[in-house]
């Protein structure tokens, strides 16, 4: 029979952490019984150490017969088969001596080494397969974090804007605006076409009132803004010297200047949420 490398390479089992062959199939290979090349070990039982050969366990041998169909005939036999480590299989071509077993014997250990080449090749692509999972984790938990921090409000407590920000205030004014899910509330006493130009950046169906007092200017732009963009409430109001703009009931932002205003002179802002109701329920109810 000719014998090939990889014929010998399907018959090679690792069991115990090791390489093995079966007895049987090493019996095929060198040309004689099953039984009689184990007969040959027994009289050299001190070459074959368990590192050599060992014995199989029933568990080890029912599961060897299912994961290879062509050894279903052990599942009946009724002597448990031994099986030949890389060492124990060097020990066998001393114990059988004959050219042959050399040859064969060499042909095997041939075939233990590309084996374990390959498994050794095998485990450093599982290791640098498990580098880049690794590397992959730790890219998904810090890209997690930078869009959980794009998630989160941002915006500062307080702050300070020169004179000659105009640009810059009114990015700042406009991205708040846009952050309301439900409302904005403005409450100032001086509000022209720039403030509505920042109120007309808020999300559809965002609510808006302005409470003011009651200019005629004012009124004849919010009639015509409300003829094109969702409708702004305005609602006369006395009450109050500071400007505040309220985000959906539950912030308050103070402005040291009217939103018609921003950055054409030093102005500061500040949350202010603890007030929010004592405002609500005080100056807007004058």
């Amino acid at each position: 029979m000719e014998i090939t490398i990889t014929h010998i390479e399907n018959r090679i089992f690792t069991l115990r952490g090791v390489q093995v062959m079966l007895d049987r199939d090493l019996a095929e290979m060198y040309g004689v019984a099953t039984k009689v090349l184990n007969q040959a070990v027994k009289r050299n039982h001190s070459r074959f150490p368990v590192t050599f050969r060992f014995q199989l366990t029933q568990l080890e041998l029912n599961e060897l017969v299912t994961n290879c169909d062509r050894l279903v005939t052990l599942r009946h036999s009724a002597t448990i088969p031994y099986v030949f480590t890389e060492q124990g299989v060097a020990m066998l071509s001393a114990v059988l001596r004959s050219d042959a077993a050399i040859n064969i014997s060499i042909q095997i250990m041939q075939a233990f080494v590309a084996m374990r080449k390959a498994l050794m090749g095998l485990h450093g692509v599982i290791q640098r397969l498990e580098g880049v999972e690794l590397k992959q984790i730790r890219t998904d938990e810090k890209l997690e974090k930078v869009l959980l921090a794009l998630e989160k409000d941002n915006t500062p407590e307080q702050g300070v804007f020169f004179e000659g920000q105009l640009f810059d205030a009114h990015v700042f004014v406009s991205n708040l605006i846009k952050k309301a899910k439900e409302s904005v509330v403005l409450i100032g006493n001086y509000v022209d076409e720039n403030t509505l130009v920042l109120l007309s950046k808020r999300k559809k169906n965002v609510g808006c009132t302005i409470y003011s007092k009651p200019k005629a200017p004012l009124l004849r732009d919010l009639e015509k803004f409300n003829q094109q963009y969702p409708p702004v409430e305005f609602i006369e109001n006395h009450g109050a010297h500071d400007r505040f703009l309220i985000l959906d009931d539950d912030s308050l932002f103070h402005f040291g200047a009217s939103l018609k205003d921003l950055g054409r002179k030093c102005f500061a802002f500040s949350r202010m949420d603890l007030v929010l109701p004592e405002l609500k329920s005080g100056l807007l109810n004058d």
